[in-house]
């Protein structure tokens, strides 16, 4: 039980690390995680919300100092996802159809790594409000219900729609991830959850993988072979939610 517990702990660490080093809080990371090792779906959304909550801030902080962040570039998306993030917390929906929309978010989440280009955008423009502010409801909805803050769904908009540089997007993914936690976890409140006591093990390792992690995505690290790393992890959490 204690190789079991420390093996979880050591997944969780890295991918705080690989998360946070692109600005992102790792919720769809732990999520497959939790999948892997037969955790409740119940439970699953409050722990990895928890968790989204300590690294996103972190990463927020390095890229914040670092420069990167532009709060023109994602204040119209916040001001609805945050809202429908709360809502969308209170849905509580069948188990297996839980399983299935978290396997497609996971597949959604390596395609993300996997497809979006590395190279920079050399001219940028801010997201029309009106767009912004239906993506956010939508990204909002989806990232409540299924307990993620939804930067792994942001920021590939943000580059791919030439809205912003690779790290701005990392930047604001950060802050938008967690606002979203925030809000999800506020809307999980009004519901019972056991109380996991090793929790505050699994708190303390992601926080200083994100130290690292964030630290060093901010500054020189480079994301391919980290992404394919992760990208194998999710894939393999994926193919169990369908087929196990």
């Amino acid at each position: 039980m204690v190789h079991y517990e420390l093996l979880f702990v050591v997944g969780l660490m890295l991918i705080a690390f690989f998360y946070s080093s692109v600005g992102h809080g790792g919720a769809s990371g732990y999520l497959a995680l939790m999948a892997l090792f037969g955790f409740a779906p119940e439970s699953i959304r409050y722990y990895a919300l928890i968790l989204n909550l300590v690294v996103s801030a972190i990463a927020f902080f390095s890229y914040y100092r670092a420069g990167f962040f532009r709060l023109r570039l994602v204040w119209p998306f916040l001001l609805t996802s945050m809202p429908a993030a709360y809502f969308g917390a209170k849905f509580s929906i069948n188990p297996m159809m839980y399983k299935i929309i978290l396997g497609i978010m996971l597949i959604i989440a390596v395609m993300r790594m996997l497809l979006v280009r590395t190279t920079e955008n050399e001219k940028t423009h801010d997201p029309p409000i009106a767009i912004a502010l239906g993506i956010g409801l939508i990204l909002g909805m989806v990232s409540g219900i299924i307990g993620i803050g939804g930067g792994i769904l942001l920021s590939p908009l943000l580059i791919l729609a030439l809205y912003s540089k690779i790290k701005e997007a990392s930047a604001a993914s950060a802050l938008f991830i967690f606002l979203n936690s925030v809000s999800g976890l506020a809307g999980l409140m009004t519901t019972q959850i056991r109380f996991e006591p090793h929790l505050i093990y699994w708190i303390s390792g992601v926080m200083a993988a994100g130290l690292v992690g964030s630290a060093m995505g901010s500054k020189t690290l480079s994301e391919l072979n980290l992404k394919r790393v992760l990208s194998l992890v999710l894939l393999a959490a994926s193919i169990k939610l369908f087929f196990f």
